[in-house]
């Protein structure tokens, strides 16, 4: 039987974090094993779901919208593949997220825009389907850009208890911002010019 893009997609990235999840066992780092474990367990829950169950009616199923979309989560599970290898490098103990090359973060707040824009925007689509097409990116834009500065925000209070890993400049809180919201245009530019992984109303 043929495998589609997407269960593709998401084999490759299970496959990229149980090789980060053994290489946490290797080196004894037991933040890096609950992190790609949870991964795993997360992506491989959604894909249960996604190909056994039918997305329910009602507000439940627009709220449940993105976790029975298989493109969604084929976006998703490649952020989370990249996320865990550059916190820590398969194969060896370098995490270059939070010590060896900081700056390699903009690369998780660009995917992690874009993730999180599908999202919202594939909620408030199916929960307000009378939204017109700029409504609809004009709220989801705002809706990202309010989770972005809230999580930085958040980053700074967690700063005030911890020493080096979440200490940050203004400047470059605000780049991950910026890194968000580029993301979410790459977002914007993936479902309007191919309609994946879904189509948004086109008035």
């Amino acid at each position: 039987m043929l495998i589609n893009r997407e269960s593709h997609i998401i084999f490759t990235s299970l496959v990229v974090l149980a090789v980060g999840f053994l290489t946490g066992i290797y080196y004894r780092r037991v933040d890096h094993i609950l992190r790609t474990g949870w991964m795993i367990a997360c992506i491989l829950l959604l894909y249960r779901v996604s190909g056994r169950y039918e997305r329910p009616d009602g507000v439940a199923g627009a709220l449940l919208s993105p976790f029975f979309n298989r493109g969604t989560l084929a976006v998703t599970s490649i952020f989370l593949a990249v996320h865990a290898s550059l916190v820590n490098v398969p194969f060896t103990d370098i995490d270059l997220f939070n010590v060896a090359f900081r700056d390699v973060d903009m690369i998780s707040h660009f995917l992690g825009g874009l993730v999180m824009w599908l999202i919202v925007t594939e909620v408030l689509m199916n929960l307000r389907p009378d939204l017109g097409r700029w409504e609809l990116l004009g709220y989801s834009f705002v809706v990202l850009l309010a989770v972005g500065i809230g999580w930085e925000f958040v980053e700074w209070i967690g700063s005030r208890f911890t020493e080096g890993i979440l200490q940050e400049t203004l400047l470059n809180k605000v780049r991950d911002v910026l890194m968000e919201q580029l993301g979410a245009l790459s977002g914007l530019l993936m479902v309007s010019s191919r309609g994946y992984p879904f189509t948004p109303p086109g008035r």
